[in-house]
């Protein structure tokens, strides 16, 4: 799927046809935050000089890498009858039931296996490029499509281009792999994969399960078998902002990426979390997630040689928030950070503006943000053990204690597993 040749930093995978991922008009996953993600890292020079990598489908037996051959068969079945053809055998009702193909949350549309396997193939792309030493740095914000299951598809996902990719690298000799999950939702179609692989390490941090599609991603599920200590969840409260939010991903991630020593570093970077996104509750703004993107491409520098493949993921917020840090995030990639003060541009917000017309009502909101930043705070304070630590300034008492309970519930079910001391913070 790609070609030898010299060697680049950072691979960026694109095509448009990533947009013939639509599920309704009405469907909060609007392809136009892609279209307007490029469009704004391309003004902003982000893309300058940069020859994206066009990617190819995935294969039958890519994809059964991961899904079972009869959902494969049913989601080819399903797009064909979307448009217009007589699939002989086909039930739509069972397609529904069985196989999660129907519904509002995953209606099925004309050529849905082809779409959904074009954004595996995107990522798939990107994890060989990496494996045969083509790049070190890959990045699809088409892919992150996390909930996608063996046989069925959930949470806006038809296939999971994720979990293909790991299987990817496994096959291409990764033992230790490191999957961070930084979506609202819990990664749970990943984690589902690899719970019991001691070469996967899953880590997701998401707003709590009892509050939030699909309800899973308690702290006390930590993997099985051979995997017992190689799945963490953090499930935080509804609310959670930047510095909260930083202090439990510095309080965890880095701790289990150290202790696992990862080869690479795959990134699900959903962006749901933010403080505007209308399926989720919690309040991150864009500095918050630009900076928990640094910190994971930190985490590849120091442990992986700088190897990260970056993904995209959830986000609803789909002409304001996420063209913005899904470009910091291609920004990041290729190492050239956009500094949060750089205006957007007058031009490209006329064209964003222009493009959400297209958008459903219920999630057009309007292209406000002057600047590459909301003026978020993101000078958290670090966790530094269980003794009662006062908030800081500006942060509300039950969300801190909140937190850090979150904090202290996910070290203490996965730590003990991997040697780790759970109440100490060096560790």
């Amino acid at each position: 799927m790609i070609g030898t040749g010299a060697r680049t930093d950072t691979l960026v995978v694109w095509t448009d046809d990533f947009l013939g991922y639509r599920w309704s008009p009405s469907h909060p996953m609007n392809p136009i935050r892609l279209a307007l993600t490029m469009s704004l890292a391309d003004h902003l020079g982000v893309l300058a000089g940069v020859d994206p990598l066009v990617p190819d489908a995935a294969s039958h037996d890519m994809l059964t890498t991961v899904h079972r051959a009869e959902y494969i068969e049913a989601v080819r079945a399903a797009g064909a009858t979307a448009s217009g053809d007589v699939v002989p055998g086909y039930s739509a009702a069972v397609g529904e039931r069985i196989f999660g193909l129907g519904g509002a949350d995953n209606p099925v549309f004309p050529a849905m296996h082809e779409a959904a396997s074009l954004l595996v193939g995107g990522t798939v792309a990107a994890a060989d490029a990496i494996a045969r030493g083509v790049a070190r740095r890959a990045v699809n914000i088409g892919g992150g499509m996390h909930h996608a299951m063996p046989a069925r598809a959930s949470g806006f996902c038809v296939y999971n281009d994720c979990a293909v990719a790991i299987h990817r690298l496994l096959a291409a000799g990764f033992d230790r792999i490191a999957y961070i999950d930084i979506d609202a939702h819990h990664g749970d179609g990943v984690e589902r994969c690899f719970a019991g692989d001691p070469r996967v390490l899953t880590v997701s941090l998401h707003q709590h399960p009892t509050t939030l599609f699909p309800g899973t991603g308690y702290a006390s599920d930590v993997g099985e078998g051979d995997g017992a200590g190689t799945t963490s969840n953090v499930p935080l409260p509804p609310g959670t902002p930047d510095r909260l939010w930083l202090r439990a991903f510095h309080a965890i991630v880095p701790s289990l990426v150290a202790d696992f020593r990862p080869q690479i570093i795959v990134s699900q970077c959903g962006v749901d979390s933010h403080r505007a996104d209308p399926l989720t509750d919690l309040a991150l703004t864009i500095d918050g997630q630009r900076a928990a993107i640094h910190a994971m491409r930190d985490l590849a520098d120091r442990h992986c040689d700088g190897r990260w493949l970056a993904v995209g993921g959830g986000g609803y917020g789909v002409v304001d928030v996420v063209p913005r840090i899904w470009t910091h995030l291609i920004a990041a990639a290729l190492d050239r950070d956009v500094d949060p003060t750089t205006p957007t541009g007058e031009a490209w917000r006329a064209s964003a503006h222009a493009a959400a017309s297209a958008v459903h009502e219920d999630f057009a909101t309007d292209v406000s943000a002057e600047t590459m930043s909301d003026g978020g705070d993101i000078d958290f304070d670090r966790w530094e053990g269980n003794w009662g630590q006062e908030p800081a300034d500006g942060i509300s008492a039950h969300l801190h204690s909140a937190t850090d309970a979150a904090i202290l519930a996910s070290r203490r079910a996965v730590f003990p597993l991997r040697g780790l001391d759970p109440e100490d913070p060096r560790d």
